[in-house]
């Protein structure tokens, strides 16, 4: 059934993504429901593993089948169920109407093409531009994203664009048909950090002007309490919390929130002020722990946690939290402050 409200750009209900290995089943994304706005920036943060990649190439349709298979769920984009459609439609809103900047820009531009022939490919495909044309536009899209020269560069090779070009490159190559839908998964990785802040600085800019809606896929909470309007936190495949960014940082109730915040160095600390570690390691999806799956993690489980999962309940207005024990933690946790430091 089509979603009721038309102001919403992207809907996922209940999308479950699923690898079947010759070890077992890995339930990789589990019962993930969120909403997105047009012109919102939605951020989806957690450790490595917990599952903010599959979602991603779940709502892009590339989850490479067999192991993987998306097994249920709903994606309404642009009031159409994207996993209703068929793959010659696919191809027509991906790199059209929604576009994603891949991790590691290396190992997703082609050493043998051009980047003007690769950021060109777009427009030639979706829009019909002729290859001159497409070209000229190719330059255009590169001085945009500030590459210097970036109409002179178009016949370099990648290994000829330093990281935080290549990157740009990519977002370029993302932005070049205008989606009203940009995913980026870790667009700043091993990249230093004032590189890293030109690039979101640009990606949110160019997005505010296209009127782009953007999901940033990040462990890096800094990035997300700059940038972000919401937040939702992942652990073991599921959506634990939820929330605009600035309730979450100011008042998380997940144990696994507080804990992210809790290792994360902190401008207004003594410099003698110890991290506070997450204790233990992310779970195996093949072998989760009954009831919770955080609960051996967790410092304040009770005898529920490690029997039942908890689903995500309404802690407060726009506030969603997964956790059979949820306090009201102190802003000296997460604090507001967090946002500007």
């Amino acid at each position: 059934m089509k979603p009721e409200s038309t102001e919403k750009l992207l809907e996922v209900r209940n999308l479950c993504t699923h690898f079947h290995t010759r070890a077992g089943l890995i339930r990789a994304v589990e019962d993930v429901s969120f909403e997105l706005a047009q012109g919102e920036t939605l951020g989806i943060v957690g450790e490595s593993g917990c599952g903010k990649s599959v979602s991603a190439l779940s709502l892009m349709r590339l989850i490479p089948n067999p192991p993987g298979r998306i097994m249920k769920g709903e994606i309404w984009f642009e009031g159409r169920d994207l996993l209703k459609l068929s793959e010659g439609e696919m191809g027509r809103v991906r790199g059209n109407r929604m576009a994603m900047i891949f991790q590691e820009p290396m190992t997703s531009l082609n050493p043998v093409l051009t980047i003007g022939r690769q950021v060109a490919e777009p427009l030639e495909i979706h829009q019909a531009a002729r290859p001159d044309k497409a070209q000229i536009l190719c330059g255009e899209l590169l001085e945009r994203v500030r590459i210097p020269g970036g109409r002179k560069r178009v016949k370099d090779y990648p290994h000829q664009f330093s990281g935080g070009m290549r990157q740009r490159a990519m977002i370029a190559m993302a932005l070049a048909c205008t989606p009203r839908l940009l995913i980026a998964d870790e667009p700043t990785t091993a990249l230093d950090v004032t590189i890293q802040a030109q690039l979101l600085e640009l990606m949110k800019n160019l997005t505010r002007d296209c009127g782009t809606s953007l999901i940033l896929i990040t462990h890096n909470l800094g990035i997300v309490a700059r940038y972000a309007d919401r937040v939702n936190v992942m652990y073991a495949g599921r959506i634990v919390e939820k929330a605009r960014a600035r309730d979450l940082y100011s008042r998380p109730r997940h144990p696994y929130t507080v804990g992210l915040m809790a290792s994360v160095p902190r401008l207004d600390q003594d410099v003698k002020c110890k991290l506070r570690p997450i204790q233990g390691q992310p779970p195996d999806l093949l072998q989760l722990p009954g009831g919770c799956a955080f609960q051996p993690r967790c410092g304040r489980p009770i005898e529920i946690c490690r029997i039942q999962s908890p689903l995500l309940t309404v802690a407060s207005e726009n506030h969603e939290v997964a956790c059979w024990n949820p306090a009201d933690y102190p802003k000296e946790i997460g604090g507001e402050h967090a946002l500007t430091s």
